[in-house]
C-alpha cells in the first residue's frame, strides 16, 4: 500500500514500530503536493520548513523514548480562516493577502500540542461564504475525483488536500454545511462537531453563531482521534461549552443492534437527484441488516431553514465584516482622496462579489424598518427548527440524510445562479440552526462521483454518530475509494 493511501492511524502504529519516520511521512506529503498540486490547487500557503522543523521534534521524542500521541507526526492542513501565528492568513480574501497573525486560534493550538505537522493552509471560498471554493479571491481547487468539477465549499481546500493525498487529516470550518458538504463531493470523513464543543478563538468569524470547527479524515476512526485533540472548553471563547467530553475512541464500536434511526421525509424529497437517493436507501438497508431500527419521520419547519439561516448568516455577517474597512490591517487603498474614500475603495476592492452580496442582505435585514420582518422571524423561525431535532430526538438515537442533494457539479455551471448554488446546502444548514453535531460519511458511488451520507445526533452526542458511522464503514468498502488524479 502506497504510504499515502494509509490512514492516520495506520501511519502512527508505523511510526511508534520505527518502520518510518515522522521526517519520511512529512517528505512523502511534499511530493504528493509535486505531483498534484498543479492540478487540485488544495493550498493557498505552502509552510514546508515549518512542517520539517516540527516532524523532525517528533522523531527526536520518538528516538528518546518519549510518549507521543496518536496522532504525532501526522501532516494536517488547515483551513485559511484559522489564525496561524506569523503564518500568512487570508480567509482567501484579497482584503486579506498579507495579514499575519500576531496568534494561533485554539483549535490548531491544540494540534501543535499534540504535535501534528502542519503542511499548509488550504483555499476556500472568501471569507467561508459559498458552496464550491469558486469564490476564493486568488484561484479555483478542482475535486480530485474529477478535475472539471468543484470540491465543494467552503471547506473545498481542507476536503481535497485529503482525497488528493496532500494531507492525512485536515480542519474546516462549517457554517451551513462547509465541513460536510466537500467530505460529501471528495468522498472523505467531515464532522461538525456540537456547537461550542470546538473552541472557535482564532477562527476568522463569518456567522459567529453559526460557524464550527471541524476535522476532514480518510476514516472515522481517525475521525475520533481528530475529535480527542480538538475538542474542550477553552476559557477564550465565550460560547465554548464548559462540558468534559469522552475518549471518543470507545465509540469505535462495531455493533449498531437497537440503535433507533428516523429519516426525515422532507430531506428526500423530490430535489434530490434519484441516484443520491438510491445510494442512500442502500445504505438504510445495510444498516437495517446490521441490527438498527430504521424508519420514516419528519421536521416540519424544514422547508423555513434555508430563508432563516441566509437571513441570520448574512446579517451576521454584515456586522463581523464592518472590521475590514482598510485600517487596522489588510488591503488599504493609498491614493484616496479622504478617510471615506479609502474605506469604500478598499471594501470595494477587496472584496469578491459573493461576500458583497451577503453583506448587502445582512445590512438590509438589519437595517430600521425591516428587522422586525426579517431578522426577528428568523431567529424564531431557527428556534422551531431546534424543537423539531428536539423532539425527533425523544424517540431517535440518530437522524439519517443525504450530505448534498447532488454529487459533485462541474465548474462554472452554478456560478451565475446564486440561489441553485445556496440550495447545495439543504440538507445542511438546519443542523446549524439547532447546533446540532452532525457527520458525513462516503456512502457509494454515482457515475464515479463519490455520494456522502449524512447522520445527526443531538447536542454532544457524537459518541453515538462515530458508532453508527464506524459500523457502517466497517460492513461497507467506500471509505477506502481513492481518486486517481490525473494519472498522478
Amino acid at each position: 500500500m502506497d504510504l499515502l493511501q494509509r490512514t492516520a492511524h495506520q501511519l502512527h502504529e508505523m511510526l511508534v514500530k520505527k518502520e518510518i519516520s515522522a521526517s519520511e511521512i512529512t517528505a512523502a506529503v511534499y511530493r504528493r503536493i509535486e505531483e498534484v498540486e498543479d492540478k487540485v490547487k488544495s493550498f493557498l500557503t505552502i509552510t514546508r520548513e515549518h512542517a520539517e522543523a516540527r516532524a523532525r521534534q517528533v522523531d527526536k521524542k520518538i528516538a528518546a523514548g518519549e510518549p507521543v500521541g496518536p496522532l504525532a507526526g501526522i501532516p494536517v492542513a488547515v483551513k485559511d480562516n484559522m489564525c496561524t501565528e506569523g503564518i500568512r492568513t487570508t480567509c482567501a480574501s484579497k482584503i486579506l493577502y498579507n495579514f499575519v497573525p500576531p496568534y494561533t486560534a485554539t483549535a490548531v493550538a491544540r494540534m501543535n500540542a499534540a504535535d501534528m505537522v502542519m503542511v499548509g493552509k488550504t483555499n476556500m471560498d472568501e471569507f467561508a461564504m459559498g458552496s464550491s471554493t469558486e469564490n476564493s479571491g486568488f484561484h479555483l481547487t478542482h475535486n480530485p475525483w474529477d478535475l472539471e468539477r468543484v470540491p465543494g465549499g467552503s471547506s473545498g481546500g481542507s476536503a481535497a488536500a485529503v482525497a488528493a493525498g496532500e494531507a492525512v487529516v485536515s480542519l474546516g470550518s462549517d457554517t451551513g454545511g462547509s465541513i460536510r458538504q466537500p467530505a460529501s463531493f471528495c468522498g472523505v470523513v467531515g464532522m461538525k462537531p456540537t456547537y461550542g464543543g470546538v473552541s472557535r478563538y482564532g477562527l476568522v468569524a463569518y456567522a459567529s453563531s453559526l460557524d464550527q470547527i471541524g476535522p476532514f479524515t480518510k476514516d472515522v476512526t481517525d475521525m475520533a482521534h481528530m475529535l480527542n485533540v480538538i475538542c474542550g472548553h477553552d476559557p477564550m471563547d465565550s460560547t465554548s461549552a464548559n462540558v468534559q467530553h469522552p475518549d471518543f475512541t470507545k465509540f469505535l464500536i462495531n455493533d449498531i443492534k437497537g440503535i433507533k434511526i428516523g429519516v426525515p421525509r422532507e430531506y428526500m424529497a423530490d430535489g434530490i437527484d434519484p441516484l443520491v437517493k438510491e445510494r442512500i436507501k442502500e445504505a438504510i438497508k445495510k444498516l437495517t441488516e446490521l441490527g438498527a431500527y430504521v424508519e420514516e419521520t419528519s421536521l416540519p419547519h424544514t422547508d423555513y431553514a434555508m430563508p432563516a439561516y441566509y437571513l441570520i448568516a448574512t446579517a451576521e455577517a454584515s456586522s463581523n465584516l464592518a472590521r475590514y474597512d482598510g485600517v487596522r490591517y489588510g488591503l488599504r487603498v493609498e491614493d484616496a482622496r479622504d478617510v471615506v474614500d479609502m474605506f469604500m475603495r478598499s471594501r470595494s476592492q477587496g472584496f469578491g462579489e459573493e461576500v458583497k452580496r451577503r453583506i448587502m442582505l445582512g445590512t438590509y435585514s438589519l437595517s430600521a424598518g425591516y428587522y422586525d420582518a426579517y431578522y426577528l422571524k428568523a431567529l424564531k423561525v431557527r428556534t422551531l427548527i431546534k424543537q423539531d431535532f428536539d423532539k425527533a430526538f425523544e424517540k431517535y438515537d440518530v437522524l439519517l440524510s443525504p450530505t448534498s442533494p447532488s454529487t459533485a457539479f462541474k465548474i462554472g455551471e452554478m456560478v451565475h445562479d446564486p440561489m441553485q448554488m445556496y440550495l447545495q446546502d439543504v440538507c445542511t444548514i438546519p443542523v446549524n440552526l439547532a447546533g446540532i453535531p452532525a457527520l458525513s460519511i462516503p456512502c457509494g458511488l454515482v457515475n464515479h462521483l463519490p455520494v456522502g451520507l449524512q447522520l445527526m445526533g443531538k447536542a454532544f452526542a457524537e459518541g453515538t454518530l462515530l458508532r453508527v458511522a464506524y459500523t457502517l464503514e466497517q460492513n461497507t468498502e467506500f471509505t477506502r475509494l481513492q481518486p486517481v488524479i490525473g494519472g498522478a
